[in-house]
Formats: structure tokens, sequence, C-alpha cells
């Protein structure tokens, strides 16, 4: 390179050097001018989009590119002394080129000191302008007649969460409050971090006095609407959710919550929305769900959810996972336009307009994968099936359920649920052996309180002990025909008794009528709790299916139990001791009419007198029991026709039992209790009225009928 050259190249920087210094000093010069004309640009976008005032404190850079403001405050301008946001400091960074372009490119911001203050009041509130944008129609329209349109609404929702999200952002010492007449919230954030999309942070929230500190991590990208998210407890903590302690008094808990969202599809008023949610030690407990903790170890869902008007449903690529099992649910709610619901205070036992069900239909189809036994088995919620807790087996298991229930046609109810097994068998049993019911064990009663009456011995060492042919055959045909006519055949379930018993149970909106069957009767007193939550019912019916599905137990075996363990009064149980009680008799000795009655107290043990009026005649609804049941019973062969027509209203009680049933004071109380059919209807009424020929549901129709070691009524009895 010659000299002259080597000059000038050297001019040449120098020139751009003076151009650059020239620049910069004139950027230094009016770079606080250009930024005040920004900041009021920024002002001026935002009032136009809210209704809002924002106040922007002294701003200044404090290097090349970042910028340092010293206060900001966001005040809805429907109340001039409510502030919504306000914060001590901020820190941006800004663009050199977009600010001499006029057109101000923030990011990386920092806010410290800052306080959101939430308010709701019966009338208004100072935050739904950030959903309602001025200037814009409701995004919801507020139609009571069709219902809550919650495509519209979640979605209204999901945009408005995204797209205030900032690209990047640092929030310290940040604090959130919110007030309403039903809920106080109180949210601490030590550190809210997001940068490239990536969330991370953590805070302390009091809601309605549940107080939990958790982290939060995840990534999230605005424009797409997708989210990753992880939140979990700090310090070995639970997580609590507390609106649903509050609105339900249930009590929800987890370690680490996952949610993900991946795509949302708005079309027709319907939204479509895929994700996953999954939760590690998840924690439920309600009074009515069971006594204790259920814990599902780990448990998680990919949805395909879809809202519209007055409606929500799970559709198909709805994938529930169980530890390993995997359940496939087809589910949708509704609720019909108010004009559409039928109420009335003698339809479907609706009283008001304000009814709850009024118009409510919800259908379910869940089937799960084919599953190897011992997966099913380690499947199950801990404190949920303690019976059943590390027992194993071979072979495999596969759940179906199907539920179509309209309240504005509440008979039409369709219900039906199962295991179906293949090469199923138990190789190891769990915290009760099963086979304890083929050899004497040791039974306790308890009342409905929890607490113990007696114990005794079920079998030949116990005195009262009957077996199955010491009882009469009339007692035998008769609980039978009452209780469970298809128990020889059946394999525990009897699917159209239990709708039934559904559909009354709504109508009057209480447990007017059971559904259990003589399996079902002997699982609840032999091997769990007198509680009545869904847990022990859930139970109950698994127990069942082990117990009638793998033949441990014959069905003679199974009913020789019941007998012995029944409640039939006051601490009075088993066969032996009633047939004593009432009849000064032994069980072999009943005659039909004594035991037709002994039937009939079976559902309420307690109220035994109940079939008689003080004078010691039998009511009107006890009479129809007995025909009822005596006719049933003749139908099939059970007893003979003049057995059925010598069937005595007038019975004596020669036991213990006489001075109770018998009163010579007129007890006006009890006679004018109206009386009720339904407290002595079998369980099984239209089956066994001959309405319908086709075996019931319940019943597996690939097993043999015939009960293992015997145990069929003599088609006429004698006593």
């Amino acid at each position: 390179m010659t000299p002259a050259t080597k000059k000038k190249i050297g001019i040449g920087l120098g020139i751009v050097a003076a151009l650059l210094a020239v620049g910069l000093t004139v950027f230094l010069l009016k770079r606080q001018a250009l930024l005040t004309y920004a900041l009021a640009q920024v002002k001026v976008k935002v009032e136009r989009k809210y209704p809002v005032t924002l106040t922007l404190g002294e701003a200044r850079f404090t290097n090349l590119k970042t910028v340092r403001i010293d206060g900001m405050s966001l005040v809805p301008k429907a109340n001039s002394t409510d502030t919504l946001l306000q914060a001590r400091q901020m820190t941006v960074s800004l663009g050199v080129r977009s600010l001499f372009a006029g057109r101000p490119v923030f990011s990386n911001l920092e806010i410290s000191d800052a306080r959101l203050t939430a308010r709701k009041t019966a009338r208004s509130d100072n935050y739904s302008f950030l959903y309602n944008k001025k200037g814009a129609k409701p995004a919801v329209p507020r139609d009571t007649t069709k219902g809550t349109n919650y495509a519209l609404l979640v979605n209204q929702l999901l945009e408005a969460s995204f797209d205030n999200v900032p690209g990047e952002a640092n929030f310290s010492n940040f604090l959130v409050t919110y007030t309403s007449p039903r809920h106080q919230a109180r949210i601490v954030m030590p550190q809210l971090a997001i940068e490239d999309g990536d969330i991370k942070g953590e805070l302390t929230a009091v809601v309605d006095s549940v107080q939990n500190r958790v982290g939060v991590q995840g990534h999230i990208e605005p424009g797409d609407y997708a989210l990753n998210a992880e939140v979990f407890g700090l310090g070995k903590r639970h997580v609590t959710l507390p609106y649903v302690m509050r609105r339900y008094g249930a009590k929800v808990q987890f370690d680490t919550l996952r949610f993900s969202l991946s795509d949302k599809e708005l079309s027709d008023d319907e939204l479509t929305v895929r994700g996953t949610a999954s939760a590690a030690n998840f924690i439920v407990n309600h009074p009515r769900l069971s006594d204790r903790d259920v814990r599902f170890p780990r448990g998680g869902i990919d949805f395909v959810a879809r809202l519209g008007q007055a409606f929500a449903a799970l559709d198909e690529g709805t994938k529930v996972t169980l530890n390993r099992m995997e359940f496939f649910p087809v589910m949708s709610v509704r609720k019909l336009p108010l004009n559409q619901r039928v109420v009335g205070k003698m339809v479907n036992g609706l009283r008001n307009r304000r009814e709850t069900l009024a118009g409510l239909q919800v259908k379910a189809d869940i089937v799960s994968a084919e599953t190897p036994a011992n997966t099913f088995f380690a499947a199950l919620p801990e404190n949920m099936f303690n019976t059943l807790t590390g027992m194993q087996g071979e072979g495999t298991l596969k759940y179906r359920m199907h539920l179509d229930l309209d309240m504005n046609q509440l008979d039409s109810l369709q219900f039906s649920s199962g295991l179906t097994q293949k090469n199923f068998r138990i190789t190891r049993m769990g915290r009760e052996d099963l086979n304890k019911l083929n050899q004497e064990f040791y039974y306790t009663a308890y009342n409905d309180k929890g607490d113990s009456i007696k114990t005794f011995a079920v079998g030949p060492s116990n005195p009262e002990f009957v077996s199955y042919d010491e009882v009469s055959t009339y007692l035998k045909a008769a609980i039978m025909t009452a209780e469970d006519p298809r128990f020889l055949t059946h394999r525990g379930f009897m699917e159209k008794a239990f709708v039934k018993s559904a559909i009354q149970n709504i109508k009057e909106k209480r447990f007017a009528r059971g559904g259990s069957t003589i399996s079902m009767q002997l699982v609840k007193n032999v091997f769990l709790t007198r509680q009545k939550t869904v847990t022990r019912k859930i139970e109950e019916a698994l127990i069942v299916w082990l117990l009638e599905n793998t033949r441990l137990v014959s069905k003679e075996r199974m009913f020789e139990v019941y007998l012995n363990i029944i409640e039939w009064g006051p601490k009075i149980y088993g066969a032996s001791e009633a047939a004593e009680f009432y009849f000064d008799k032994s069980p072999n000795n009943l005659s039909l009419s004594e035991s037709l009655y002994l039937a009939s107290i079976i559902p309420r043990p307690k109220y035994y007198q109940r079939s008689f009026n003080q004078y010691g005649e039998m009511r009107s609804s006890a009479r129809y029991f007995h025909r009822l049941i005596a006719k049933l019973m003749a139908s099939k062969g059970l007893i003979s026709q003049g057995d059925y027509e010598s069937v005595d209203y007038s019975l004596n009680f020669p036991g213990r039992a006489h001075s109770s049933i018998f009163r010579a004071v007129r007890d006006t109380v009890r006679a004018t209790q109206p009386s009720d059919s339904t407290e002595f209807e079998p369980l099984n009424l239209i089956d066994l009225l001959g309405g319908s020929k086709a075996p019931d549901e319940g019943v597996n129709t690939n097993i043999p009928t015939d009960p293992p070691g015997g145990g069929t009524p003599n088609p006429a009895p004698k006593p």
C-alpha cells in the first residue's frame, strides 16, 4: 500500500469518525426531547385503546439505550380516584433508530415496586375495560334466555390475556390485590421474569384465607396463543385451590401442575381448544367423596375441548392417563334455553324456575384401553380402594361407561358401566383377603355413625349361626324375590334396577331408593365402612365384580353369609336372632307370611314397626308388599298357588318384639303418617312383573348361569 493510499484511508476514517461524533452529539442533545415525544405517543396510544388515564413520571436515559421512568399510574376514567396500576420505577430499552423514526420500540421492561389493585362491587369494577375495549361491542352478549356463550367468553379471556403479555419483562416486588363482595386475594411476587418467551418466577398468594407459596416457569408465544406452564409448590408444600375450597367445601391440592395450550379455533360461535394438563401428587377430598384424602400420584389429560352457547364438551381425541392406564372420554354438558326447560312441582321433582338441574343434558361415553391387570391395580388412587391395596393379577381388564341424562325427560335416563376381562385371575390378595368369605370369620356390625355395635363369629362356632339349608325356603325365596330376583344368575349388578333407583332419587332429590343387589349389600357389610361416600360405592362395585367374575365364592355361600349378618332390628343380626326376636322360632320353621314380613323390613330394619298401626293391624303399604311378593313368587314357581292364597296379614309376634309393635295407646304421630309404597318396592319391579323378557343388562350372559355350589330354591317349598 502506497503512502498516498494510506493517507486517503486515514482522511476517510477521520471524516466518518467526525460524522459519528456530530451525530452522537446531536442525538445526545435531542434524545431527551425525542424521548418525551415518544412517551407522549405511548400515552396517546394507550388512552386511545382503553378508557384510562396513563401518567408517567420523569424519564431520562441512564445509558445509550436504557431509559428510567420514575413512577407510573393507570387510572380508569370512570373513577379518577381508583388507581388500577402504579409502579415506583420502570426501566426499558429504547431502540435509537426507532426513536429517530418517531416509532419508538420498547423492550426489556423492568418494573419495581408495582401495585395492581383490582376491585369489584355489586355494580361495577375497575378492570373490565382490559377485555371490553373502548368503542367495541361486548364480545359476549348477555342473553339470559339462552345461557352464557362460553365460546365467546373463553376466547375473549384468552385474547385479552395473551395480547397483554409483554415480550420481555422483569417484575420485582409486584403486589396484586383483588377485592369483591365474595372474594379477597393478595398475591406477592418477589420476582417474575419474561425473556424471549420464557417465564420464571415465584409468588405467595392468599386467596380467601388459603395461602400458597408457588413457583412458576414455562414458555409463551402470545402471537400463536401457545403456552407451556408449570406451577409447583415451594418449600415442599402442596398447592391448594382456594376457589374449590370456598365454593364446594372440597380440598384440592397438588405438588406440580403442568398445563399447555397448543391451539384455539373460533368458528360459528364455537371455540375448540387443544392442550394438555397433568398433575403430580394430586389430592382431593370432600365429605361426600371420601372420609380421607384420595391421592392420584400421577395423572393427566390431552384434551380437545369444545365450547359454545350454554354447552361444553370433550371431543374425540381426548385421552386421560391415570398412572399408566388410559381412558378415552367423549362427553358433553348442555343447558337448554330457559323457555325449553321442564319445571314444575309435579315434573321431574323440580319446584321452581331457579332449579339448578332444570334443562340439564349430560352425555358421556368413556372407554379404557385394554390394560394389564397389574397396571390396572397400580392405577387405582390411594385411599380410594383400601381393601384392594397391593392386589395383583394376570390377564387384562377394560372399562366402559355410558350415560345419557336429560332432566327434561328423566325417565329416559340411560346408564351402563362395567369391566370386561381376558384371562383374568387374582394372583395376590390386597389388604383384605376376599377368600375369607369361604371360611369362618369375625364380623363387626357398625351403626351409621361408625360406632361398633357388636362383633360375632360367622361360622359354626357361633350358636346363632345357621347354614343355608337350615333356613326356611320361604324366607330365602322371599328375600331373593324382594331384594335381588336375579341373584342366582347375575354377576353382581342389575343395571336396570340401578337406573330405576337413580331416576327416583333424582326426582325426590334424596336417597329415596337403593339399587344394591345382595352381592353389593354383602360386600358393603363385610369389607367396607358404613359411610355413604362416592369412593366407598366405587370400591364396593369393584369388589363385587372381583367376587362374582372370578368365582371366589359360590352364590350359596354368599347368601348364607348374608343371612347371618344383615340387620333385622335394633341390635338384631342374622336370621336366627330375627326369627327368635319376632316369632320365637328357629329360622327353618318360619311360615310364608312371617318370611314375607322379615323380607319387608330388610331395607329399613330400625323401623320394623311401620308395617302395623297402633292396634297391630297391617298397613295397606305392607299388605301391598306381601301380596306383590307372594304373587311374584308363585308366578316363578317358588311357592304354590295355594301358598299364595293362604298369605295371612294378621301376624302374631310371640317374641320380644311384641311389646314394641302392639301399642295400647293410640300413636297419633304414626296414625297420621302417610304410607309409602316405595318403602317396600322390590329392587327391579318392572322386570319382576314381566315387563321385559330380556335379561338385565347387568347379567354377564357369556358366563354360565348355574351358580357354583347350587343353591336354587325348590319350586314349591315346604317350611
